[in-house]
C-alpha cells in the first residue's frame, strides 16, 4: 500500500445468490441454497479452513466475512470452517470437505506438518489447493496468497526504532516477543525486524534484551513470558511484539508496573484492541494488512480453479523445505501510528463506532477520525 491506503478492487462481480451465513465454530458451514443458478452448478465447491479465533480476531471478523462476500457475489458453493486451533479437527474438517465434494481447498495451516498432510491428501484426490496467508513448508499448494511478510517485520522494526528515538532513550534494551515457532510467517516477520534491529545492536545504539517465541501465538502464554522477561531485565525500554495480541499481553504486564506508555510496544493486524492501544498511547504502532484485498485475491483464484481454469499470477515464493517455487500473490502492508489510525477507519477495516467508544472518543477526535 506504500503511502496511504489503496482502494480495494472487488475480486469478482456477479449476481448474489443469497447464501446462508456462517458461524465461528468448526462445525458451522455456509453453502449455496437449493435451486441455485446454472453458474453455481457449473463450478465446483470451495472449502476454506481458518486456523482459530484466539490468536487474532481477524480470522472471524475479517477473513471469513470478506471471503464469504466474494463467494456469494460469484454465486459459487462454498464451505468455511474454523479449526479453532485443533490440529485433529483441522484434518477432520479437510477430510469432510473433500468427501462432500470440494474441488478447491484453501487453508491457513496451524503448522506445516498438519498443513502438508491435508494438502497432499487433497492433491491425491484431484483437489486444487491454496495456502492462504501462511505458506505450508514442504507442502503442495498450487498457489499462495499473503502479504510480503518480511516487509511486515521490517515495518515493525522501523516502527520501534522511530518510537524509541522519539523518546530519546539512550541505548534502550529491546525485548522481542515473537510469534509461534511453528508458523512460517512468524519466521519471516522476525527476519524482517531483526534485519532492522541487528544494525542497531551491532552499532551499540540499542541493546538486545530477552528474545522468545510464543507457542501457538497464545496471548496468555505471552503475558507469562513477558512477565518473566521483565523480571529478568527490569530496564526493558522497548518491546517488539509480533502482533497486536502479543502486544496487548505485554501492555497488560507493563500496566501492572505503571510502565505502559513509557515502553513502546509494536503490533500487527490493526485490530480494534491494537488501534485503541495506539490511541491511548500504550502501543506505538501496528501493521495494517488490507485483509479484504488478500481475501479478494484468494477468492478470485479459488473461483477460477473451481471453474476449471488455470489462473496466472505474477509472483512466487521459495519453499525451502519443498525445494520449489510456489506461484504467489503478495500484497503490501502499511505501518500505522497515531497520526494515521484514521486511514484504517477510512478504508472500512474497522468502523468509527467500534473503535471510538466512550473511553476513546476524545483520542479519536484528536486523531482526526470522523
Amino acid at each position: 500500500m506504500r503511502k496511504g491506503i489503496l482502494s480495494l478492487a472487488a475480486a469478482v462481480a456477479a449476481v448474489s445468490l443469497g447464501l446462508t451465513a456462517c458461524g465461528s465454530d468448526a462445525g458451522d458451514t455456509s453453502t449455496a441454497q437449493e435451486g441455485g443458478t446454472q453458474q453455481a452448478a457449473s463450478t465446483g465447491k470451495i472449502g476454506v479452513i481458518l486456523p482459530d479465533s484466539q490468536s487474532s480476531a481477524r480470522w472471524e471478523t475479517a477473513d471469513r466475512k470478506y471471503l464469504q462476500e466474494a463467494f456469494e457475489a460469484a454465486g459459487v458453493e462454498y464451505d468455511i470452517q474454523n479449526a479453532q486451533g485443533d490440529k485433529t479437527a483441522f484434518q477432520t474438517i479437510a477430510d469432510q470437505m473433500i468427501t462432500n465434494g470440494a474441488t478447491v481447498l484453501m487453508i491457513t495451516n496451524l503448522d506445516s506438518g498438519t498443513g502438508k498432510a491435508v494438502l497432499d491428501k487433497a492433491q491425491s484426490q484431484g483437489v486444487a489447493t491454496i495456502d492462504y496467508d501462511r505458506l505450508t513448508l514442504g507442502g503442495s499448494a498450487s498457489y499462495y496468497v499473503s502479504f510480503d511478510n518480511v516487509k511486515v517485520g521490517t515495518l515493525q522494526g522501523e516502527g520501534l526504532v522511530r518510537c524509541l528515538e522519539e523518546k530519546n532513550v539512550e541505548k534502550p534494551i529491546v525485548a522481542e516477543l515473537n510469534g509461534s515457532p511453528t508458523d512460517n510467517n512468524a519466521t519471516l516477520f522476525k527476519q524482517g525486524y531483526d534485519g532492522v534491529l541487528q544494525e542497531k545492536y551491532d552499532s551499540g545504539e540499542f541493546v538486545k534484551g530477552p528474545d522468545q517465541s510464543v507457542p501457538d501465538w497464545d496471548n496468555t502464554q505471552a503475558g507469562t513470558i513477558f512477565e518473566q522477561m521483565l523480571t529478568q531485565e527490569p530496564d526493558i525500554a522497548g518491546v517488539l511484539a509480533a502482533n497486536d495480541g502479543l502486544g496487548n499481553a505485554a501492555i497488560t504486564v507493563l500496566k501492572k508496573q505503571k510502565l505502559n506508555g513509557k515502553v513502546p510496544v509494536t503490533g500487527q493486524d490493526a485490530t480494534v484492541q491494537g488501534l485503541q492501544n495506539i490511541l491511548a498511547g500504550d502501543q506505538c504502532m501496528t501493521v495494517y494488512k488490507a485483509i479484504k484485498k488478500e481475501a479478494d485475491a484468494a477468492a478470485e483464484l479459488a473461483i477460477a480453479l473451481a471453474k476449471g481454469e488455470k489462473p496466472q499470477v505474477n509472483g512466487s515464493v521459495r519453499d525451502p523445505e519443498g525445494n520449489r517455487d510456489v506461484p504467489a500473490v503478495l500484497l503490501e502492508p502499511q505501518a500505522i501510528f497515531f497520526d494515521n489510525v484514521k486511514d484504517v477507519v477510512a478504508d472500512g477495516f474497522v468502523t468509527k463506532e467500534e473503535l471510538c467508544t466512550a473511553d476513546f472518543a476524545d483520542k479519536c477526535e484528536e486523531a482526526g477520525i470522523s
